[in-house]
């Protein structure tokens, strides 16, 4: 997570070197290409040199630009293997051994998608029967980079699946593949390219996500911190500030605390754990260097801060982020850090503050080595605002825009894919209306980019998890639920795996990844290999009155609708504008009867919602035993 990640990413940039012959980093041994589409395959060699590639009897050839880099398409193949994938140049020969053709699934996303198989539930009895040489998976390394990248930032391997691999496997990717392996009996290799915690806005494209709202300034501003840091920091600094002058009238008079002679004697000396004091607090602090540390020094780690913060060393802004749980390690430009005297700024708006370990907050060297800062900082309270949220750099982690895409997905452009799955949005959780535009923007650059205009997208749903609902209210989660579901709707390569029923209210990181696996199986089954068989959940598709009842009519029930320990289904909400109340539901079928609630006096019933909460408690399944998606329909 830190940022020290953009500087690796440019250097990835640096092209080989014109007299190396070598591959992709995505090639490895093991590797696993997509069977029955063209092949590509690509590298580095002699800038213009000939370049010749075998794989499974086929060779095909192409020539080196002028920076050295080359790329072959081989014609398709049906599964097989194993194969050995051959590059030949100039009298030089690489190699890659026991390569398979079959289905590859590109599984992306934020923690969920991240989360180790040997986290799950009942992982230690799905390690005893993991061996299968015929999975595989490779992990693509964290990567947040300011431009597109031809290659991943470090060497990766695919990793065929025994008890020793399984661990360190996405589980729900895992999952899926084992189950369809299972049916299809073709190799299966899975890329997990995937960051806890980031948003949707990182993974998409710069030339799309450039396209909507306003994010083309924060584009071009990450372009600009990729060429010329400095000027991109003074910028950004300048658009913080301009926030702070629409929202703080103390601003002004405050900017004066960042100059590094600034007197802050008068300031109180405190320890920093935590504020607990709801509004805006200065902090202040000195660290003296000699002259080889300030060379060396290029990073200051801060540990976490509630809530936003915006850190100067030197009067220069160095960083600012707004996760409270996230330690703040910023990059430090050469030249930031003097001989001598250092002051470090931080102004933080929230309730908390620095509230972690003393101990923990350094200043790096470039040889890996930190100094400690002091333990107690000048403290000066500032204006009590409330309820405001500072916007970030578009560079930060893990709300950067685009550099993931640059970073991680990039690289494999080229490689086709029978299938992506999407597993993310509990950091978009407070922005669904937004969501419903990037989702299917993410969707459409990514197929745009691989080639593939059909690839069929599989979307895990959000499950439960947060507060408990005692009375009808608005819901965060429950809005980008049905962002998703909406996405998923008016997108005929798309598919949808309702995990209501397998949520934790009280971890954003529920273990039971079996069975989300199991169901973006199933749904890969119908979307992505045409089997004639219901994708996923029951889904209401319309809300009628029928005399004093609304009925509510679902496609995909599995043989009819049921309920669990009652002979009613809890979740039901009829709403009247923003007035939303719990109803009486019942099960007839395929369908849902509220007795009564379209009875005289009730006209104004407009809607019908169904689970909506952050966490709601759901009994309303299919007869094949999926929970009925959420829904939101207005009453015809």
């Amino acid at each position: 997570m830190k940022q020290t990640f953009l500087l690796l990413a440019l250097a990835a940039c640096v092209p080989a070197h014109a007299a190396d012959l070598g591959l992709a980093r995505i090639f490895s041994d093991h590797a696993v290409l997509q069977r029955d589409q063209p092949i590509a395959v690509w590298g580095t060699a002699g800038a213009g040199g000939k370049v010749t590639v075998t794989l499974g009897g086929r060779t095909a050839s192409a020539s080196a630009d002028a920076q050295g880099k080359w790329k072959v398409q081989l014609p398709p193949q049906p599964a097989g293997g194993p194969y050995a994938l051959t590059v030949a140049s100039d009298g030089r020969e690489v190699s890659r051994a026991d390569i398979l053709l079959g289905d590859v699934y590109l599984c992306s996303g934020q923690s969920n998608m991240e989360f180790l198989q040997r986290a799950s539930t009942n992982a230690i009895g799905a390690t005893y029967t993991a061996q299968n040489d015929r999975i595989r998976y490779l992990n693509v390394p964290r990567n947040s980079a300011l431009a597109p990248q031809d290659d991943l930032l470090a060497p990766a391997a695919w990793t065929p699946m025994n008890a020793d691999t399984i661990g360190d496997a996405s589980a729900v990717c895992y999952y899926m593949a084992r189950s369809l392996q299972a049916d299809y009996k073709v190799p299966v290799g899975f890329i997990q390219a995937s960051w806890g915690g980031t948003t949707i806005q990182g993974w998409i494209g710069a030339e799309s996500l450039r396209t909507f709202g306003d994010y083309k300034a924060g584009i071009d501003l990450v372009a600009q911190y990729g060429t010329d840091p400095a000027a991109a920091q003074r910028a950004q600094d300048a658009r913080t500030e301009a926030w702070w002058r629409a929202h703080d009238p103390a601003t002004a008079a405050q900017r004066a605390f960042v100059a590094p002679d600034f007197d802050d004697s008068a300031w109180e000396s405190v320890t920093p754990a935590g504020s607990g004091v709801d509004g805006v607090t200065w902090y202040r602090t000195t660290v003296t260097l000699t002259d080889a540390q300030a060379r060396a020094a290029n990073a200051l780690h801060l540990g976490p801060v509630d809530t936003y913060d915006t850190t100067w060393v030197n009067g220069q802004r160095v960083g600012g982020a707004g996760l409270a749980w996230l330690g703040r390690d910023y990059t430090v430009p050469a030249g930031v850090f003097k001989p001598g005297r250092n002051v470090i700024v931080m102004r933080v708006l929230g309730s908390g503050g620095m509230t972690g370990a003393p101990a923990n907050r350094t200043i790096g060297l470039s040889d890996g080595q930190v100094i400690p800062l002091p333990a107690a900082w000048k403290v000066r309270r500032g204006s009590a605002l409330k309820g405001l949220a500072v916007p970030p750099a578009p560079w930060d982690m893990l709300t950067s825009y685009t550099t993931l895409y640059n970073g991680m997905i990039a690289p494999l452009v080229g490689y086709k894919f029978k299938l992506a799955a999407w597993y993310q949005g509990e950091a978009n959780a407070d922005a669904a209306d937004e969501y419903r535009s990037l989702l299917p923007m993410l969707m459409r650059d990514w197929r745009q980019r691989f080639g593939q205009p059909a690839l069929p997208f599989l979307v895990v749903q959000l499950t439960s998890y947060g507060a408990t609902a005692t009375a009808p209210g608005d819901s965060n989660w429950a809005e980008l639920r049905a962002a998703q579901a909406d996405t998923v709707a008016h997108d005929p390569h798309a598919g949808l795996a309702v995990t209501l029923d397998v949520g934790d209210r009280f971890d954003i990181h529920p273990t039971q990844k079996t069975v989300v696996g199991e169901r973006l199986a199933r749904a890969a089954r119908a979307v992505a290999y045409g089997a004639k068989t219901a994708p996923g959940s029951p889904t209401a598709v319309a809300a009628a009155r029928e005399g004093k009842d609304i009925v509510v009519t679902f496609r995909d029930t599995g043989g009819g609708l049921k309920t669990y320990s009652a002979d009613r289904a809890i979740g039901f909400e009829v709403c009247a504008g923003k007035a939303c109340r719990y109803a009486d539901a019942r099960v007839a079928g395929d369908r849902i009867v509220l007795p009564g609630a379209a009875r005289a006096g009730t006209r104004g019933i407009m809607r019908v919602r169904y689970a909506w909460a952050d966490a709601p408690f759901v009994n309303l399944f299919g007869g094949d035993g999926l929970p009925a998606a959420p829904f939101q329909l207005d009453v015809r």
